[in-house]
């Protein structure tokens, strides 16, 4: 353990969804803590944008789309080993559950949920995730409330925390891998730009949190935490970033 257990110094660390929002933010901040960074996104320009935003050296830009196979093969094979991974890749989407289609489902699933868990199981398997290390999956607050319209986006994030607790199980009293849950509230991203375009609005939510809307930094100090060996004996939990929103919520 280092002096400081908050320092990411010599560690390696795999952020997903990097190209904007939440993981950019990730992104930046591991690399502020002494991290060298692996990121990937779909956009490669925006990745790009990303890139040139990461403080120090050893950093790596992989443009992937993990909804495809050969990409999140070639994206792993590009990390090579880590000490921690990042996934905060997701779409969010608003629609009423009547109108609901499979390929909205299948859309859905497959971003939020299939391509992360494939994405760390070809890593786990290939033993490519270091002893001590964490995985932190960004989930959503969502999966507490049910806020209308939001039905397979909170089902699509829900079920990773059921998975990265059976995962935490299996990886950690041998590999001593800790794997965890983060569900950020609202917080300003493109993504919630975009869910308030189109005549749909959900700012007047904002103010159900006490603490009111989050920025991107908010959640990337959680996770922060997560990767680091601050946290290294936390596993198999779900950590709600959410200014309080559902503080009033019993679950």
């Amino acid at each position: 353990m280092t002096a400081d257990p908050f320092s990411l110094e010599g560690k390696r660390i795999l952020v997903t969804g990097a190209s904007s929002g939440i993981g950019r933010q990730v992104a930046i901040s591991c690399a502020q803590m002494g991290a060298g960074v692996v990121i990937s996104g779909r956009d490669e320009a925006r990745l790009q944008e990303t890139f040139g935003q990461l403080q120090g050296e050893k950093h790596l830009a992989v443009g992937a789309d993990l909804t495809v196979a050969a990409d999140r093969l070639h994206l792993a094979e590009a990390a090579g080993q880590v000490d921690g991974i990042a996934h905060c890749a997701g779409i969010s989407t608003i629609v009423p559950f009547r109108m609901v289609s499979e390929k909205h489902m299948d859309e859905l699933l497959d971003i939020n949920f299939r391509a992360p868990v494939l994405l760390t199981q070809r890593m786990i398997a290939k033993k490519q995730v270091l002893s001590g290390g964490s995985i932190v999956f960004i989930s959503s607050s969502a999966v507490h409330i049910g806020t209308p319209v939001t039905s397979m986006y909170a089902a699509s994030k829900a079920a990773l925390i059921p998975a990265a607790r059976s995962l935490a199980s299996e990886v950690g009293a041998k590999q001593q891998i800790r794997v965890n849950c983060i569900t950020p509230g609202y917080t300003r991203t493109p993504m919630l730009d975009r869910l308030n375009e189109g005549g749909t609005s959900i700012e007047a939510n904002y103010e159900l949190a006490p603490l009111g809307i989050g920025e991107p930094v908010d959640v990337a100090n959680a996770v922060l935490f997560f990767l680091s060996d601050a946290s290294r004996w936390v596993t198999r939990t779900t950590f709600q970033v959410d200014g309080g929103l559902t503080s009033r919520i019993s679950f």
